[in-house]
This record gives C-alpha cells, structure tokens and sequence, in this order.
C-alpha cells in the first residue's frame, strides 16, 4: 500500500480540525459522553473520508453513530461551506479502538502490578 501523500495527509488534517468542530455543535444536545476526532484517513482520489472517533463516558457508542449516520448529509453540507474542496468527500464513521485498547492495557498492567505485589 502506498503511503498518504502530502495532500492527503493536508486534507485529512483539515477536515480532522473541521470535523471536531462540527460535531461539538452536531452532538451537544443528543449525548454527554466526550466524542473526539482522532483521525481522519482520506484515500488518494479524495472522495472519501474516513473519520475516526473516540467516544468516553457513553455505555454504548451506537446510539451516537446511528445519529451521526442519520445527520451525513448535513455535517457534509456543513463542512463543504467549512473546507473548500474540489470533492466534497462522503464522510464514513467508525469507533477508534485506541482508547478502548489503551484502557484494557491500564488494567492488565494494574492487575498484574497488585497481584505481583501481593506475593511479596
């Protein structure tokens, strides 16, 4: 696989600043739960944009995907007058498991840390 281009790597970041913005406004009344913009993958031809999200203080992200789902076209409208581009890119959602992955590995270590300390 080819690695992101300068330009790729420049749009992704510009939609990643944009992106956080709009879903500020876009989520404030539906969850308390932080939902952050981690990265934003955009392919060669600059069609598409892969957006990933963190999302903390929520049991169950779906319900915040499936209105992030419903409101697409809208956050894309919104960001075409944001971001000027030649392609307005279709926007896909999906859950960063980094935070999830990081927190699990918090616990492995905590858990191993007092079970090795209690056979001191």
């Amino acid at each position: 696989m080819k690695d992101e281009s300068r330009r790729q790597k420049k749009i992704g970041s510009l939609l990643l600043e944009a992106l956080s913005r709009l879903l500020i406004q876009e989520l404030h009344d539906v969850t308390t739960a932080l939902v952050t913009v981690t990265r934003v993958d955009v392919p060669a031809d600059l069609k598409t944009a892969h957006v990933h999200l963190s999302v903390f203080g929520a049991e169950d992200p779906a319900p915040i995907f499936a209105h992030l789902e419903r409101r697409t076209g809208l956050i894309r409208k919104s960001l075409a007058s944001t971001v000027k581009l030649k392609y307005n890119p279709m926007l896909f959602f999906s859950l960063d498991p980094t935070a999830d992955m990081s927190e699990r590995i918090d616990r492995l270590l905590q858990t191993t840390r007092t079970d090795g300390h209690d056979a001191s």
